[in-house]
């Protein structure tokens, strides 16, 4: 992990400081920001593997940070926050967040959940062999290609992110079997996620309204899950 870099965008000097030792330790090379606007700048120019975005921060807060970085970039944010408020988590993960943290954490659960966040960027392991995994996957009218991890609805490209491809991929190798929320964890984020399911539900209505037009919908389960309807 010796090149990946992280962000820490914190108007907290020690949090910072404490964020960093840890990281550091690990191999991370770290870059920091005291405000909004220079951590968005920042993160606009020096390409980092991955940021840890404090929510209240001077000038801009993190949630308008994270709402600019998600219209141009997929790098994979964590979010800190003194509050322990559901309404946060819900706000931060339809934004686009990875994953969300709350203040004060313990650094080493810090530095387990940004390898685990890394770990998911790694390509998906399946159970199919390496020339099956790269075969195109059609249903309806959506067709997925593994190997370009392109998603296209009739002659439209729907623009999907990194875990809304690899849920729509879930779904289509199970359609028509409903899946729980804990099992797509599984499947998706996988057994180390240190998320709760409704990170599922907002990622499945991101992937609906991406998918507009597919013949193929995601119907949900009420009290289990969701499943994809074959047409």
């Amino acid at each position: 992990m010796a090149e990946e870099t992280i962000l820490i965008v914190d108007d907290e000097q020690n949090i910072i400081e404490l964020a960093s030792m840890y990281l550091k330790k690990e191999g991370f090379q770290i870059l920091s920001a005291g405000d909004g606007l220079t951590g968005l700048t920042m993160a606009q120019n020096e390409n980092p593997t991955l940021i840890v975005l404090d929510l209240m921060l001077p000038g801009l807060d993190g949630w308008e940070v994270c709402k600019r970085l998600r219209a141009e970039s997929n790098v994979p944010i964590l979010m800190l926050t003194a509050r322990d408020d559901d309404i946060d988590k819900i706000v931060g993960l339809e934004l686009g967040a990875d994953d969300y943290m709350t203040k004060p954490f313990n650094p080493r659960e810090l530095v387990a959940r940004v390898k685990a966040i890394l770990r998911r960027l790694e390509p998906r392991s399946t159970p199919r062999n390496s020339q099956q995994a790269n075969q195109k996957m059609y249903v309806g009218n959506v067709t997925i290609d593994p190997a370009s991890r392109t998603v296209t609805v009739g002659d439209r490209l729907a623009d999907l992110r990194t875990k809304e491809f690899d849920l729509l991929v879930a779904l289509v190798e199970n359609k028509g079997i409903v899946l729980s929320r804990e099992k797509l964890l599984d499947l998706v984020w996988g057994f180390d996620f240190y998320g709760e399911t409704r990170t599922v539900d907002v990622h499945v209505a991101h992937l609906r309204h991406k998918l507009e037009g597919s013949n193929a919908p995601i119907e949900t389960v009420w009290g289990i899950g969701y499943k994809l309807v074959e047409p």
